[in-house]
């Protein structure tokens, strides 16, 4: 049977929807109020031009060549001689990993829309904190509950493969998700609060920045596209030959940056509205955000749904796109079926998931725990801090210098400008590798700047 492949647009999707996660809606707008606003992410999208866009499509160029799982194509396209490298495409493991974690977290989401939907959203701070800290220290059985509903959304999606499955839910939760947040950007221009917001958003403040900012926005830049779990390589092993892999990967860029940026100005438009504090840090969307939309009445309930709807689709079509790598690995490295791939690989993360749920359950704390920190932080900084770093390395390494300037332009096939390749290059060589080792170097304490 011939490999099916994605359409131009249901790649676009596809890859954004990978890169679309979480990280835009929830982490994005917390860590820009913490570090000041305007010039947060000002450094942000330099990065994200410089550093993210050049690892992307270098990724991209491994699967596009290979056309297999991330393991074969590193394999394929490594030169004669270097096939030891297709040891880089164990990064699939990484996706697999941070959905212990990562399911737990949609799981959150399901619980606020449920919230949401019963009108038994917090009303006030301690409500909040209370509401919260009942469902991670508490509630391990309703955590559990809403971390299994979202294992079997991502199994039975990627039971229908590339087209019916993957491509089919990108095609109706991506252009939901932006419309979605799109029509809370415009209602939210009725607010004093909006202007206020785009000044926080745009007008920097270079005063408010510092080295530790700065070391964030390099970080979040580089893991708000995906790279380094081999999802990128897998997907463009589905992409068609006729599609420009650069312009696919500026889409995608400017996509995730899209919705990172209007999910910003939305959220400090409320924010600034009602007097709450920019800088709450990751309450700020399950503490901060729901009192205030509580606070507005029955308007308000709807906008809550609507709002955790739309981070669950954000949530949703990035953890499909972390578990597809290892499920195309096992179906063409152990000829395993695509069901059984799915069910061995959604179950482990779900397993391994309750015990990361458990971790922060106040009875069984000590327990699920590695050294001082509880299996979820444990999974979180290991992913994090080590190996999606060491993923987007190894990119840059393999494609930078491995790769030699006839294999590149071949992949490319002449559809770069010649300017554009060559800054593209210079950032992916020496740029984005020094960059990545200072941020490990700096999360790990031995450079503090």
């Amino acid at each position: 049977m011939a490999k099916a492949h994605f359409s131009r647009i249901g790649f676009i999707l596809a890859a954004a929807g990978a890169a679309v996660g979480l990280g835009n809606i929830w982490k994005f707008p917390y860590i820009t109020g913490i570090y000041g606003g305007g010039a947060f992410v000002s450094i942000y999208l330099i990065t994200v031009l410089l550093i993210g866009f050049s690892l992307l499509a270098g990724e991209m160029m491994v699967g596009y060549k290979g056309g297999k799982d991330a393991v074969s194509s590193f394999e394929i396209v490594a030169p004669k001689g270097q096939k030891g490298w297709k040891y880089a495409g164990f990064m699939l493991f990484s996706g697999l990993l941070i959905m212990t974690f990562y399911s737990v977290v949609i799981g959150w989401i399901f619980h606020y829309i449920y919230l949401s939907v019963t009108n038994n959203l917090p009303t006030t701070m301690d409500i909040a904190d209370t509401t919260f800290n009942n469902l991670v220290q508490i509630s391990p059985i309703t955590s559990t509950i809403w971390h299994f509903l979202a294992t079997v959304f991502v199994a039975v999606v990627l039971m229908g493969g590339i087209k019916a499955g993957i491509e089919k839910a990108n095609l109706i939760l991506m252009p939901l998700l932006l419309l979605i947040l799109g029509g809370l950007l415009i209602y939210a221009t009725n607010f004093d609060g909006f202007h206020k917001a785009l000044v926080f958003m745009f007008e920097p403040d270079w005063s408010k920045i510092n080295s530790e900012a700065i070391v964030r926005a390099v970080g979040h830049a580089f893991f708000t596209l995906s790279i380094g779990i081999g999802t990128m390589v897998t997907y463009a092993g589905s992409m068609s030959k006729e599609q420009s892999l650069f312009k696919a990967a500026m889409w995608v860029m400017v996509l995730d940056t899209l919705i990172a940026l209007i999910a910003g100005v939305m959220i400090y438009s409320f924010i600034f509205e009602y007097g709450a504090e920019a800088g709450k840090g990751p309450g700020l969307v399950f503490k901060t955000l729901p009192v205030i939309l509580t606070n507005m009445g029955t308007t308000g309930i709807v906008i809550a749904i609507i709002f955790f709807i739309a981070l669950a689709f954000a949530g949703l079509t990035s953890a499909i796109s972390l578990t597809e790598p290892s499920v195309e690995y096992f179906i063409q490295r152990f000829n395993w079926s695509r069901k059984k791939s799915i069910i061995i690989n959604t179950s482990l993360y779900f397993i391994v998931g309750v015990g990361a749920i458990l971790s922060y359950t106040t009875a069984y704390g000590s327990t699920f725990s590695i050294g001082d920190k509880p299996l979820f932080d444990a999974i979180e900084f290991t992913t994090d801090s080590i190996l999606l770093p060491l993923g987007g390395l190894a990119i840059a390494i393999f494609v930078g210098y491995i790769l030699s300037d006839e294999d590149r332009k071949e992949i490319l096939q002449d559809r770069v400008n010649p300017k554009v390749y060559q800054v593209w290059l210079f950032s992916l060589r020496y740029v984005a590798p020094l960059a990545i080792v200072f941020m490990m170097l700096n999360n790990f304490g031995i450079i503090k700047i």
